[in-house]
């Protein structure tokens, strides 16, 4: 990571989403072609209407299976923006980072059971920018732990509920690097 600039990013998505989005794409280009083929100008109403959701919602399924979460910290402008992309197109907004105080790095359960690692921003005291979620706590501790160094904050270990606990970053980081050498 270089000092100005950082990009969180989930990981790709897998090759059977990425298989299935390309499959409603084509549907919904095919439905495209066939509608306007088929075009009945007299008799347009509810026949064209359907048609048009139909490919809408192919189009947005096909968009969640191939879509990417990347957040990006500005660090010398001091602004975040959380983007939504698909290819080459973003969707997101630059926005101030205003008074921020911590990095944190909790335990979330999933509806399904399971449980994430979650790295989040916190500022103003209350409001928090969700930054990173991984189900493997070392790689999401070195996220949060590399953001709370670029931004000069502290860093919360809030993995074990009701028992969270500051970090001491020089004793982290010296025992990362023992593990290293």
């Amino acid at each position: 990571m270089n000092n100005e600039n950082i990009i969180i990013s989930e990981s790709n998505r897998p090759y059977w989403q990425l298989i299935i989005a390309a499959a409603l794409f084509t549907l919904s280009l095919a439905f495209i072609v066939m509608l306007f083929q088929n075009i009945d100008l007299e008799n347009k109403g509810k026949r064209l209407a359907g048609n048009i959701e139909l490919i809408l919602i192919l189009f947005l399924l096909g968009t969640t299976f191939c879509s990417q979460k990347r957040v990006y910290l500005d660090l010398k402008k001091l602004k975040i923006k959380a983007s939504y992309e698909v290819g080459p197109i973003k969707i997101g907004r630059w926005q101030p980072i205003k008074n921020s105080e911590y990095v944190s790095v909790f335990l979330r359960p999933k509806s399904d059971g399971s449980t994430v690692f979650e790295v989040n921003l916190w500022y103003e005291r209350v409001k928090h920018i969700e930054l990173y979620e991984r189900d493997d706590y070392m790689d999401a501790f070195k996220i949060g732990y590399n953001i709370s160094e670029k931004l000069n904050i502290d860093l919360l270990d809030a993995t074990v509920p009701n028992e969270s606990k500051w970090i001491d970053k020089n004793e982290w980081k010296s025992k990362i690097n023992e593990q290293l050498s």
